[in-house]
């Protein structure tokens, strides 16, 4: 595909969405509406946009915000599913992963993969058991077991394969290779998963595909259901929405809740199913829209990202998937140029104040020191840290690693003044959230009496559509480009990398009043590429575009300078009074200290 046939300067995904909202508040009626934007929810949106469904798509933060924010960004099959028997949670994961692989290239690519081996034939008995039903996790994965267990994944692995199968290498080979592994190794196992670079974008481009497929789709973030009576979900707006061209929009018209209010714009609609999809809040949630539930039992997990070149020399490339003294799983591997390391895996259920705690770090530079002893390890190399509830399933289980990372869709059915059904988005993964979405999207389509139009299973997503992955097709679509953009081949190359197909519009872009196009720190961000963000991918506050929108923070790449270039930018666009940019500014490097361990 030739950046000529891509979506060019104006992006129907993302024109006009106050306008939506509008159309949508003055008609009343919308067949579903999806509460909260993380993964699974935005997947499920793109589904049923593509069904023809019209749908509405809420967050009370930014899209992407909550747990979706705060995977281990990988792709994978699931390994370690094989010794709880979850067969069928692998068999899905597997194929997703290599569906991923093919739909979202632009994001999604293979991540070599070392276990480090240290018994030959340990935790067999401890694997029957836990198979068999057992709360105790196992312990010293022996060769054979690890063997046995590569040997089925490469099994389930096998639909769409697009990776080579595993293998196993010997002490002295796995220590030439990496000298500063611990020399208590055997053995070590060699398989192949995946890895995704920019999740949060992900999910906005799963809302932008769906909104570019249903003219009566709409999807706000920061977005607060206040009411829900009589079968009306009323909402209210915390900021002033984003036109097509950038700006402050002056709300979404008035609406049968008042209009707007000094908060932000109100708007009601009537739907005919709701789907929480609200993750870790469900129960909340549910109990606001007048059906509590006890659905959810998370486990917090938290990763750091370290500044240490020699051990991402070491890695090259490749992930270390290793077992910590007390059993639990963790890895590491090279992130944009850091070390990321997790995670941890402990009871948890207040997603609103989640944050890496000290005893969490001291545990994961524990276990990655004792698994390198020839290397040195310390907080001060931390250059970010971050934290989520992952959504499990309410679970009685001593172990949290044992609790099901399967997903399930439970429906509660209208009941008095309620005469919608709803549907709660239980459990999941990142890599499954596809497939949770057609299964969610076939019992919408039936309860609403329609066929499905098309599958997803081959649909690209965002940027990935018609990215070249061969060199010979990535050169000629960067030679197309330049033409057709004007700009540099090596900067393209950049963009194209960053965002896929989407490159273009973005390289076409040429903000006002900027004399050089860079942030003045550290970073590779142009001025206009920021500019292009903040005018057409629902940018809200100065954190969405950091955190979400680039990779800025979690890169380790931004500075004070870069934040106040970038708010200025921002505060041009939208219209930002001195106060709103002093606010901004506070807000986010509040954030990014407090919760982030970032130091600006």
């Amino acid at each position: 595909m030739s950046p000529s046939d891509d979506a060019g300067a104006s992006d129907p995904g993302l024109a006009d969405p106050i306008g939506r909202l509008a159309f949508m508040n003055r008609t009343g009626d919308v067949d579903v509406v999806i509460l909260g934007a993380g993964i699974n929810g935005a997947g499920l949106f793109r589904d049923l946009c593509a069904q023809g469904v019209s749908c509405l798509i809420v967050d009370k933060g930014d899209f992407g915000s909550g747990t979706s924010a705060a995977p281990s960004r990988l792709i994978h099959g699931g390994l370690k599913y094989l010794e709880t028997g979850e067969f069928g949670l692998v068999a899905q994961s597997t194929l997703e992963r290599n569906l991923l692989l093919k739909n979202a290239p632009h994001y999604v690519s293979p991540l070599p993969t070392i276990i480090p081996i240290f018994s030959w034939s340990k935790g067999i008995w401890a694997a029957l058991r836990t198979l068999l039903g057992s709360t105790s996790a196992p312990r010293s994965r022996g060769a054979v077991l690890i063997k046995i267990g590569l040997t089925i994944y490469d099994f389930y692995g096998s639909r769409h394969r697009v990776m080579p199968r595993h293998r196993l290498v010997g002490r002295r080979r796995a220590l030439s290779d990496i000298p500063a592994l611990t020399k208590s190794i055997v053995a070590t196992g060699i398989y192949y998963d995946a890895k995704i670079s920019h999740p949060e974008r992900l999910v906005l481009e799963l809302i932008t595909d769906g909104l570019a497929a249903n003219a009566l789709a709409a999807a706000a973030n920061y977005t607060t259901l206040v009411s829900s009576s009589n079968g009306v979900l009323t909402f209210q707006s915390k900021g002033g929405g984003q036109s097509k061209g950038g700006g402050q929009s002056k709300g979404v018209g008035q609406s049968k809740a008042g209009g707007q209010s000094e908060n932000g714009a109100v708007f009601s609609v009537r739907p005919k199913l709701v789907v929480n999809a609200a993750g870790p809040w469900i129960d909340d949630v549910n109990a606001s829209l007048g059906a509590p539930s006890k659905m959810i039992g998370g486990t917090k997990g938290s990763h750091i990202l370290l500044k240490h070149d020699e051990l991402v020399r070491s890695l090259a490339g490749r992930m270390l998937y290793f077992e910590a003294d007390d059993g639990r799983i963790c890895l590491v591997y090279d992130y944009l140029g850091l070390a990321l390391v997790g995670s941890t895996d402990i009871q948890a259920d207040n997603p609103d104040t989640v944050c890496c705690e000290p005893q969490e770090i001291d545990y994961l530079l524990e276990s990655v020191r004792a698994l390198m002893p020839g290397m040195n390890f310390g907080s001060d190399q931390i250059v970010y840290a971050y934290s989520g509830i992952r959504p499990l399933p309410a679970s009685d289980a001593s172990v949290p690693g044992l609790i099901s990372r399967d997903h399930s869709a439970p429906l509660i059915e209208p009941e008095g003044s309620r005469p919608f059904p709803i549907i709660s988005l239980v459990g999941g993964k990142w890599t499954t959230f596809r497939g949770f979405a057609e299964e969610v999207a076939d019992t919408i389509l039936d309860r609403l009496r329609r066929g499905r139009k098309v599958t997803t299973r081959s649909m690209p997503i965002g940027g990935g559509k018609g990215f070249p992955t061969e060199p010979a097709a990535r050169a000629a679509w960067l030679a197309d480009a330049r033409s057709a953009s004007g700009a540099d081949e090596r900067r393209l190359d950049q963009l194209l990398s960053r965002y896929g197909t989407k490159a273009l519009p973005i390289a076409r872009h040429q903000s006002s009043g900027d004399n050089e196009d860079r942030l003045p720190g550290a970073s590779d961000y142009g001025t206009s590429e920021i500019d292009y963000i903040v005018r057409n991918e629902f940018v809200e506050h100065l954190a969405d575009i950091v955190m979400r929108r680039t990779t800025l923070a979690i890169g380790g790449s931004l500075t004070m300078s870069d934040l106040k270039q970038i708010a200025a930018i921002a505060g041009r666009a939208r219209n930002w009074d001195p106060q709103r940019m002093s606010n901004e500014l506070d807000a986010a490097v509040a954030q990014l200290s407090d919760r982030n361990l970032m130091r600006l």
